[in-house]
């Protein structure tokens, strides 16, 4: 069964969301931001959310975690909790 790892950042408005990943792309660390950003409890661990599976994330953030391209910064993606940034790590189809 399929399975991932990632990290994201969470934050209320998609503007904070593209300034974040601005600094990402212009060298400043994902999880550096995460840390002093990103409004999930994750953010103390740089965004880091482990392992996990289809179905244990809302809809819209699994969708990008099982489809994007692994070790590239992804989103905006809005979900009932706000805008993500996500990186995902690994996955296995």
């Amino acid at each position: 069964m399929a399975r991932a790892s990632a990290r994201h950042i969470l934050v209320p408005t998609e503007e904070e969301c593209l300034s974040l990943k601005k600094r990402i792309e212009a060298g400043e660390t994902f999880a550096a931001i995460a840390g002093q950003y990103s409004k999930c409890p994750s953010g103390r661990q740089g965004g880091a959310l482990g392992e996990f599976r289809p179905g244990q994330m809302v809809k819209e953030f699994d969708e990008v975690v099982f489809s994007g391209e692994i070790g590239k910064v992804l989103g905006p993606v809005k979900t009932q909790f706000g805008y993500h940034l996500i990186e995902i790590l690994s996955r296995v189809d």
